[in-house]
């Protein structure tokens, strides 16, 4: 019998995972994220294979950007959780289900500040980010419940509060444009750490980004440490998505070009 050789093997493994990645997350991902505000990523088998994670990222989309792209509507003026992600795993404990009854006295600040912008009103979202990031995250004994998991992201978000740490350095949503290097100033003159901005690229003849989304990262003590852009690393939340609206996937801001914070619409 003739035997592939091992690198051969190895090719091939990596081709029918990163194939497979296309069609099989779109069965188990939340409505919030089907269409096209999807970061773009780098996948890489030691995300799958769920090893200890070493860092966690704290994730805030900006309410307006995020409904600008996915045909919803919001009169939020502050930045809110899209997730808390474990740089390793994911959907690590399947038959772990999400219980809100176990998060009841967190449901009314999730509500408001951890919400599902397309469905106010649903858990399907946190159910979501509990079964894919929740469940590894859980590896750590600090995070190993439902409570402990939303209740730690809550009080990382509050903590960062990066609404008023951008509002403090002069960045605030208006119909002016900002450097790339202005909102990162103002980040890291706070944080002193490198996160990572994300912006919805414009289509082709465009010549504005629109601030969409902000990664912070912390260690396993939840101390902030440098978001490391590395093709070594996995960034965010999900295989990149076909642009919509003639606008691209959410990925790294872009140092040569404007930058829009889009302001909340004044109600007529």
């Amino acid at each position: 019998m003739n035997v592939l050789p091992s690198g051969r093997m190895r090719f091939i493994a990596v081709a029918v995972i990163l194939c497979a990645g296309f069609f099989w997350p779109t069965a188990f991902a939340h409505p919030l994220y089907t269409l096209g505000y999807r970061v773009n990523i780098i996948y890489n088998t030691r995300r799958l294979k769920g090893g200890e994670w070493t860092k966690l990222i704290l994730t805030q989309h900006w309410p307006q950007t995020f409904c600008s792209v996915e045909k919803c509507t919001t009169n939020l003026s502050f930045w809110t959780l899209h997730g808390l992600w474990p740089n390793s795993g994911m959907r690590c404990n399947t038959s772990w289900h999400f219980n809100a009854s176990l998060i009841e006295d967190l449901i009314p600040e999730m509500k408001k500040y951890w919400p599902d912008l397309r469905a106010p009103s649903s858990p399907q979202f946190w159910k979501y980010e509990w079964t894919k990031h929740g469940t590894c995250a859980a590896k750590a004994e600090s995070l190993n419940s439902q409570h402990k998991y939303f209740s730690k992201a809550l009080e990382l978000y509050h903590k960062f509060n990066l609404t008023n740490v951008l509002k403090n350095n002069r960045i605030m949503p208006s119909e002016q444009h900002y450097t790339l290097d202005e909102v990162e100033t103002a980040i890291t003159s706070f944080y002193n750490v490198k996160t990572k901005i994300q912006c919805v690229h414009p289509g082709k003849g465009g010549q504005v980004q629109i601030l969409g989304q902000i990664e912070i990262c912390v260690d396993r003590d939840f101390q902030l440490i440098d978001c490391e852009k590395s093709t070594e690393e996995i960034w965010s939340n999900d295989i990149p998505a076909v642009a919509v609206s003639g606008q691209s996937e959410l990925s790294v801001c872009d140092h040569s070009m404007p930058v829009y914070y889009p302001p909340v619409p004044s109600r007529s």
